[in-house]
């Protein structure tokens, strides 16, 4: 598509799927249960017991057990092996089809909204209708030239007389674009950057002071005694704004992590892990490890604090793998 009539004429023919139906009456495979609900609260770290304490959940103005809202996507999900509802006629694989075939081959989310109407309960079965809702004319962004399609799902449950009543919708947007091309390598920096400096506010000062004098702060609640990192002026379980400090022993475990290979700085070697970190006290941390490769890292892995001075008055704390009897 080179020319304006070419570009015109596509457009046009993405746009006759503006308003399709997709997908209607789309039964969820499995029902609201609990052991989903409890999984993606122990990931979430949520630990509302409204989700998973039947009696509970009694005292509250829901009466039962309830999924989080946020879980509405879950319930209409198909599995690694499900398939898209409809498969190849569905009109959204047929109008991904005709943008791929058009030379916008990669895909990117760019956002998510839902809308929750109530929440579901236990036992509960949804069933979901998609429509194709916008694509958009041809757009330049920063990751390439493509076209952003928006779908909306509407989610229901049927009532005792085969009614359905809405529980939330989802609309989903996506950028199906052709990349930039590549710029030339850069060539190497005749030596390195330094490493960007750390921000400093009245908020995290304290942290900061602590990291200077070789120690890892937790921030706690003089109140309630609720610990909280990073620091922040108020407690998220009281509201107090009083609060004092204790020290971590620096002890922890790899919750989760990931490696970062892009963007390229020359001040970071490049790639490296970035870690977040359960102290043995409770609360979580982001921090680099060292010590091993980035892709022998792995979740579970017992990890002990150190400090690092990666410029001349910048130390910051990482975390190093140690094995029991280091530990010990």
């Amino acid at each position: 598509m080179t020319t304006v009539e070419e570009k015109a004429d596509f457009l046009a023919r993405l746009k006759e799927f503006e308003g399709v139906h997709a997908e209607s009456g789309i039964l969820g495979l499995d029902p609201v249960n609990g052991p989903m609900i409890r999984h993606w609260a122990e990931a979430m770290g949520d630990t509302n017991p409204v989700y998973t304490d039947p009696d509970f959940a009694k005292t509250t103005h829901f009466g039962e057990v309830v999924a989080p809202a946020t879980m509405l996507q879950v319930w209409t999900m198909r599995g690694l092996a499900g398939g898209a509802p409809g498969g190849s006629e569905s009109p959204v694989q047929k109008l991904y089809d005709l943008i791929l075939d058009a030379g916008f081959g990669s895909v990117v989310a760019t956002n998510c909204e839902q809308e929750y109407v109530r929440p579901l309960t236990l036992g509960e079965s949804i069933e979901f209708d998609q429509l194709i809702e916008t694509v958009s004319e041809e757009k330049t962004t920063g990751l390439g030239v493509g076209h952003f399609i928006t779908t909306l799902m509407n989610i229901f449950v049927r009532g005792a007389e085969g009614e359905r009543e809405l529980v939330g919708t989802h609309r989903f947007r996506i950028l199906r674009y052709r990349p930039h091309p590549k710029k030339p390598a850069a060539a190497p920096a005749a030596e390195r950057r330094p490493r960007p400096r750390r921000v400093v506010n009245r908020d995290n000062k304290a942290f900061w002071d602590g990291i200077d004098a070789g120690q890892l702060l937790i921030q706690r609640c003089t109140k309630c005694d609720t610990l909280r990192l990073p620091f922040g002026p108020g407690c998220n379980n009281c509201a107090s704004l009083e609060w004092d400090t204790v020290e971590s022993a620096g002890n922890g475990t790899i919750y989760s992590h990931v490696t970062m290979h892009y963007p390229k700085f020359e001040a970071f070697d490049m790639p490296y892990a970035v870690a977040l970190i359960e102290l043995d006290e409770g609360v979580r941390t982001l921090s680099n490890i060292v010590g091993i490769p980035h892709d022998e890292v792995r979740i579970g892995m017992r990890v002990k604090l150190e400090f690092v001075e990666h410029d001349p008055g910048l130390k910051l704390p990482v975390f190093r793998p140690v094995d029991a009897a280091q530990e010990a």
